[in-house]
């Protein structure tokens, strides 16, 4: 099973915003930090404010903040509302459902049993939890969430000064 990366653009926008609550975010920072299209964040972003786990300002000087508190966001519950599809197989639909193995298939049990271990897991934790002794700070690049090394603006070069000691004067 694989997230949708609509569901891995949310929790980046959550954790994110977690980790940066002293002041507003922009779409246009978690873009840059992130690497991501600011139209897709920008759906992330309206469906977040809609469930009302982030309040957005509009306008000059706008952004968006996290309006619940980490504590109260279940990991679990973010995923399943950002998700559209838990059928591991296809007899997870009875509707659809075309499986001449069904009636006496063990497999579909199995796959809901693992289906359920993994949203208990899910649900056993918080964005707080998720986002505890993060090392961003505004300024500073840090490991992304994707565990991955942020990008690194090169260093701006100095020209050496060199210092003319006095022994180097009678040179």
């Amino acid at each position: 099973m694989r997230l949708s990366e609509y569901t891995d653009y949310t929790l980046r926008v959550l954790m994110y915003c977690a980790t940066h609550r002293q002041g507003l975010v922009t779409i246009a920072e978690l873009a840059e930090r992130h690497g991501l299209s600011k139209n897709h964040l920008m759906k992330v972003v309206n469906d977040l404010a809609r469930r009302g786990l982030i309040e957005t300002t509009r306008g000059r000087g706008g952004g968006l903040r996290l309006l619940a508190e980490p504590e109260t966001i279940g990991i679990g519950d973010v995923v399943r509302a950002s998700e559209t599809d838990f059928r591991l197989v296809e007899c997870f639909d009875p509707g659809t459902n075309a499986c001449t193995l069904s009636p006496g298939c063990r497999l579909k049990h199995l796959l809901d049993e693992a289906l359920q271990a993994y949203f208990k897991t899910l649900d056993g934790a918080t964005l707080a939890d998720m986002t505890a002794g993060m090392p961003w700070v505004e300024d500073q690049s840090a490991v992304e969430i994707t565990g991955r090394q942020a990008p690194v603006a090169p260093p701006k070069t100095r020209r050496a000064v060199r210092q003319i000691t006095p022994a180097a004067k009678k040179l």
